[in-house]
């Protein structure tokens, strides 16, 4: 028997349980993955308190994000063999090119997801993490990792040398954002409400950072700091649509990644008319996406921040630490 937890969408924490089952059995094209370890992201809390934009199952296998090693692969599976570290995309049917519809499916919503001893996935869902990772690093990597990924190569253009990247905020998200960006050339500017975590956002690259507690009209700071021109790109996981626009430059790009801010104010079609510049959603990313910026992983050896690992029996008290203490890095799960 092994264990897995089961969720429901918007019964909140308190509606995580521990099963045991039967553990799963490859079929076809399946591989089964002996997780080592889980990570939590802002989408895991929107999913208990039911307010996630996508389809639930019900008392589906939580969290979308985990990583471990290949523990037995279904008749013609071909590339996976027993042994292998391997993470699996959050949306497994989406391997390439833009998002659409046949690629809705995703890990720890209308599919089961990594909080489980052991997870059943298509053969197609798995990418190989990098070498220099541990499995609570590379836990980080699927849902947040990719997204800052997306967030700044993903619009056919990207980041590099001489570009300036505005990063809002210290989500998982965003303290990617700024190690990707340092590595693509740019220069990076960073805000957060938070002194202590000024000093931090510098040791992880950023070249300047604003605090927008002190500072309330932080997108006039961005304009000072580049001469008026604005920034090239803004990675928003705030929802500030408005002082994103105000921020960027002329022909640049907001990825707009979420509203963890929990505010949706109106966007001014004046200003996104004015502003003359992309504003892109982001959910995610491919596993193409993913491949390479694992590649780009390896080759730099850079490490994931985290801010804490929680054992498997206290999956629960990691949720809620996730919730209430507004971490500097990735909340991990160990597993195996």
């Amino acid at each position: 028997m092994i264990r897995s937890y089961r969720a429901n969408s918007g019964a909140g924490i308190e509606g995580l349980t521990l099963r045991r089952h039967e553990p799963p059995m490859p079929g076809p094209g399946e591989v089964v993955v002996a997780v080592q370890a889980a990570s939590l992201s802002f989408r895991e809390l929107l999913i208990l308190r039911g307010s996630y934009v996508l389809p639930v199952k019900p008392d589906v296998v939580p969290v979308s994000d985990g990583a471990g090693v290949v523990a037995a692969v279904g008749s013609q599976v071909q590339g996976w063999q027993v042994g292998d570290r391997v993470a699996a995309s959050v949306f497994p049917n989406w391997r390439d090119g833009p998002f659409g519809l046949a690629a809705l499916p995703q890990l720890g919503g209308s599919l089961d997801g990594m909080l489980t001893e052991f997870a059943l996935l298509p053969e197609g869902a798995l990418v190989r993490i990098p070498e220099h990772l541990s499995y609570a690093e590379a836990a980080t990597l699927p849902c947040v990792g990719v997204t800052a990924w997306n967030a700044l190569t993903g619009d056919g253009h990207g980041v590099g040398p001489g570009q300036t990247v505005l990063t809002l905020g210290s989500t998982g998200v965003s303290l990617f954002s700024i190690q990707f960006a340092k590595l693509l050339g740019a220069r990076v500017i960073a805000t957060t409400g938070s002194p202590d975590k000024e000093q931090r956002l510098r040791e992880l690259g950023a070249d300047e950072v604003i605090n927008y507690a002190t500072t309330p009209d932080w997108h006039l700071a961005v304009r000072e700091l580049t001469g008026g021109r604005g920034v090239d790109r803004v990675v928003d996981v705030a929802g500030d649509v408005s002082r994103s626009l105000q921020s960027v430059a002329m022909n640049g790009h907001v990825a707009l990644v979420g509203f963890v801010s929990g505010n949706r104010p109106p966007i001014d079609p004046g200003l996104l008319f004015g502003a003359v510049a992309t504003v892109r959603g982001v959910s995610v990313g491919s596993r193409s996406q993913f491949e390479d910026m694992n590649r780009v992983i390896g080759e730099h050896r850079l490490r994931p921040v985290v801010d804490r690992v929680f054992g498997f029996d206290d999956a629960v008290d990691a949720y809620r630490y996730y919730e209430s203490a507004k971490p500097f890095g990735k909340v991990v799960i160990t597993v195996g």
